[in-house]
């Protein structure tokens, strides 16, 4: 992404007097948001990813493949706390940075966070069978909805897949605006608009 202007945030903060921490996180802060917000995603797939590559590659059992922080921390996996806090990050994160976007970004941002809502549905019946200590089908282990006809392991991934797509996509659209899209976002995140545009957006 483009590297942000000091100007344009001052331009804004001044033209706009008392600006929300929601509204500087849609525009001048919408760009570093979206960095730290991708960092977060990455780490998820990497926990996934590492976890498939210990079943598959290395033949580990599935109760002992628990990613990377699950080899050390075994209980964050056992107690569904560690995907859940991911499921509820990549949740809020795709709600509360979607305000930023605009045209066909928003329409696949959209789409990403619709489909993030039922992972997170899966999630919290997850944990909650955890903490109230009764299993869906009297199952031995937690179970999801969709865990009941696709093993878990591959179900993530695919949840993670169908999530990931839209929001690079979204991403995509959002640094390239389509040409005869009017970009009309108060960030700095597109490639293609000039200081000088942001700064009469914001203003």
């Amino acid at each position: 992404m483009a590297v942000s202007s000091p100007s344009i945030q001052s331009a804004h903060f001044e033209s706009t007097g008392h600006v929300s921490f929601y509204d500087k996180l849609n525009t001048v802060w919408h760009e570093r948001a979206l960095q730290i917000f991708m960092a977060i995603v990455l780490a998820h797939w990497a926990e996934h990813l590492v976890q498939a590559y210990q079943i598959w590659v290395m033949g580990w059992p599935r109760p002992i493949a628990n990613g990377i922080l699950g080899l050390w921390y075994p209980w964050l996996i056992k107690s569904e706390s560690l995907h859940y806090g991911y499921a509820l990050v990549m949740l809020s994160g795709l709600w509360v940075l979607r305000k930023g976007f605009s045209g066909r970004a928003r329409t696949w941002w959209t789409i990403a966070l619709v489909i993030q809502f039922w992972h997170h549905f899966e999630h919290l019946l997850l944990i909650s069978q955890y903490l109230l200590h009764h299993n869906l089908g009297g199952r031995p282990v937690p179970m999801s909805v969709l865990q009941f006809f696709l093993p878990r392991v591959e179900l993530h991934l695919f949840y993670n897949s169908i999530v990931f797509v839209p929001m690079v996509i979204g991403m995509y659209y959002h640094m390239f605006p389509p040409l005869g899209e009017v970009n009309h976002d108060a960030c700095t995140c597109a490639w293609n608009k000039s200081s000088k545009n942001v700064e009469a957006l914001a203003a």
